[in-house]
């Protein structure tokens, strides 16, 4: 499996960066990569732009590999929380088991 990445730039991505880092995406996707590691490191202002700019990525991604995004701050990872994308972050949502977690059933327990 190659892994590649792709760094958001700092401090706040704008929606007029989205087309560049899809395109980079796509590359990267071109290039062999089955999955892209995408730093947020260096988003330290998030706003609706950075929103904007990792949804693109999202919809880029999709049926081409996997995308995950990494580093991202604490205003970040809230901001994505919000408006439903924190699943980028590899993380379970709150009340959702982790990914690849099987939940235990009891003996008791009716069939749904």
């Amino acid at each position: 499996m190659e892994i590649r990445r792709l760094a958001l730039p700092g401090p706040s991505p704008t929606e007029q960066d989205a087309a560049a880092l899809c395109a980079g995406l796509a590359r990267l996707y071109d290039d062999g990569a089955d999955a892209v590691v995408c730093e947020a490191g260096a988003v330290t202002l998030p706003g609706l732009g950075a929103v904007a700019v990792l949804a693109r990525l999202r919809l880029a991604a999709r049926g081409r590999g996997a995308l995950t995004v990494t580093g991202a701050t604490p205003a970040l990872r809230a901001l994505l929380d919000l408006v439903g994308l924190v699943e980028l972050l590899g993380e379970a949502e709150q009340g959702e088991p982790a990914g690849r977690v099987q939940e235990g059933v009891e003996a008791d327990d009716a069939a749904l």
